[in-house]
């Protein structure tokens, strides 16, 4: 069962309203979820898709849970199936269930039931530009970021792309939850450096992205 009562991490910073930087929050289960990782991967293999406009995208993808999210020419959407496969996505184990459900309660969103979870790869150079999350129905739940492996730079944005961003680092272990006023603010990455590596996984980072989509 759910410990809501967990301890609350070490550090928490609010990087916006409604939004939070939780320090080393799932370090203590980070080589657990890097072998679930491993073991989503080899149902739903990591592939860098390809954007609406013809982009190939820098960071490889896979999902698990009742949906994955997808993109091709025909658009940005939730998929109940991996198109590679034609097979329903692998079920979120419930070690990444009880931990974003677990770090959405500590930063103030109770009853946070993922139906998603989108794994990104990133090696050296690759990065995700300013965006919105906005392909979910229910934009009252937020959402939960777990970071994994080599550090990255955290860009979180406001609601128009134009806002100005400030700049975090993510590091092995590090949660962001945004939600309510910020569900919707800008955020991205920049590209990860030549020089980041971590013991564990080298010059990879994972990243986690819970959403509840309908």
């Amino acid at each position: 069962m759910l410990d809501l009562g967990a301890p609350e991490p070490a550090t928490k910073q609010q990087i916006g309203p409604d939004a939070w930087l939780l320090k080393g929050f799932a370090l203590s289960d980070a080589d657990a979820l890097l072998a679930a990782i491993e073991q989503i991967a080899a149902q739903a293999p990591f592939r860098h898709q390809v954007t609406p406009g013809g982009y190939t995208m820098s960071a490889a993808m896979s999902s698990c849970g009742a949906y994955g999210w997808v993109t091709d020419r025909h658009g940005y959407r939730y998929s109940p199936q991996d198109p590679q496969s034609n097979q329903p996505w692998p079920a979120i184990p419930a070690l990444f269930a009880e931990l974003a459900e677990r770090a959405a309660h500590s930063a103030g969103f109770a009853h946070f039931a993922p139906e998603a979870c989108l794994i990104n790869r990133y090696t050296t150079g690759a990065r995700m530009g300013l965006h919105q999350d906005k392909d979910e129905q229910d934009f009252t739940a937020p959402i939960v970021s777990i970071s994994l492996g080599a550090p990255i730079t955290f860009l979180f944005g406001g609601p128009n792309r134009s806002d100005p961003t400030s700049r975090w680092l993510l590091e092995h272990g590090d949660v962001v939850v945004w939600g309510g006023v910020s569900r919707l603010y800008f955020h991205g990455v920049s590209p990860l450096g030549k020089k980041a590596s971590h013991p564990t996984t080298g010059a990879v980072r994972y990243n986690l992205t819970f959403r509840k989509v309908r």
